[in-house]
């Protein structure tokens, strides 16, 4: 029985709590943390936050979900069409490049447009094909189908080398 990714929704800033308690009973989850720069009036700092709220990810197969559902802080599963939505290993992988090329990086809800999809030639989505649906000199973003989000962050090395085009009617 395969393992897959799948999106939980957690307590209200328990995200970090979440995927401790998790680890903890040897089950794989991944909280995407953002740095963040704070300013306070006598200084600047790097704080991590989680990147979506109320959200972990969590790679089970489908007989571990009751295990989940019994961890505290843990409210549901995040449903698409009746059943909990699987999250694509690429979307997860695309998280986690994106984290680890940006900082304070944004997201945004949006609905996902079909025929959105580039290729990437380098940065953090190099070789990736993804739904992006703004590059500009200053930023980039990059929709996760899945999870209906958009990240945005401030571009380095991104060069959109196809977009396909609606056909026209």
């Amino acid at each position: 029985m395969g393992s897959y990714w799948y999106a939980i929704y957690t307590r209200a800033r328990w995200e970090k709590k979440v995927a401790d308690r998790l680890s903890k009973n040897a089950i794989e989850s991944y909280c995407p943390l953002n740095k963040v720069v704070r300013q306070w009036s006598d200084r600047k700092k790097v704080v991590e936050e989680p990147l979506f709220k109320s959200y972990v990810f969590v790679r089970i197969n489908s007989r571990q979900q009751s295990l989940v559902r019994e961890v505290d802080g843990v409210v549901n599963f995040v449903y698409w069409l009746g059943s909990p939505a699987i999250i694509r290993d690429s979307e997860i992988d695309l998280i986690k490049r994106f984290l680890n090329e940006y900082v304070n990086v944004r997201v945004e809800k949006t609905t996902v447009n079909v025929n959105d999809r580039i290729k990437i030639v380098n940065g953090p989505f190099m070789e990736q094909e993804a739904r992006v649906i703004a590059v500009s000199n200053r930023s980039v973003k990059a929709i996760i189908p899945s999870l209906g989000y958009i990240m945005t962050a401030e571009k380095k090395n991104v060069e959109v080398i196809e977009q396909v085009q609606l056909p026209e009617i």
